[in-house]
């Protein structure tokens, strides 16, 4: 019951999180797509940075525990990954946010959501008995992270990965200096037009 709890209060403050900043807002996420706006992405790769090293942190500290590792299948991974940023850039939200701005009262994304997890979980269930099995003989790498894959400790991994993503976050800077004004409009106008 604990778990249950802590993982609900997690992803009220994660949703609360993204409301604040203004990450749910359906023209953020499709102006990440049409390369006008990268904050979202600015966000989830600065999380993804500050969370390895956390955890990272813990682990080699020994308050916290390595999570299950599930097998790693790459073309599993890969079909998963199109059909998921094609279902996002689609749709303008994610499984996070698209919940978020559901709890905000937006029609939209109770509408999109419903439909959209309904349908995903229904294709899911019908396609995955004959699917899955084909996709997982292909690039099965087994219960691996890739610091254990490459034989080097994590902290290089994250090493490399905080510099790939500095890079990035400078290159990105300046793709949103200038529409970063029309896409903050385009967030007004969409909280405007509830």
């Amino acid at each position: 019951m604990i778990d249950v709890l802590q993982a609900l209060v997690l992803g009220f403050l994660f949703g609360w999180l993204l409301h604040k900043a203004g990450l749910t807002h359906y023209a953020r996420i499709v102006n990440v797509y049409r390369l006008r706006d990268m904050t979202v992405m600015r966000f989830m790769l600065t999380a993804l940075v500050v969370g390895g090293v956390l955890l990272q942190a813990g682990l080699d500290l020994g308050i916290a525990e390595r999570a299950p590792l599930p097998s790693s299948y790459l073309l599993s991974n890969l079909v998963g990954g199109v059909v998921f940023g094609v279902g996002m850039a689609t749709a303008g939200y994610c499984p996070g946010t698209i919940v978020a701005e559901a709890g905000e009262g937006r029609l939209d994304a109770v509408v999109a959501g419903a439909s959209g997890l309904l349908v995903g979980a229904l294709s899911f269930g019908l396609i995955s008995p004959w699917l899955l099995p084909s996709l997982r003989r292909s690039w099965a790498l087994g219960r691996t992270t890739v610091p254990e894959l490459l034989g080097v400790s994590p902290w290089l991994v994250l090493l490399v990965f905080a510099e790939l993503v500095a890079i990035v976050l400078v290159l990105v800077r300046k793709v949103g200096a200038e529409p970063e004004g029309e896409a903050a409009s385009e967030v007004a106008d969409a909280r405007g037009a509830r």
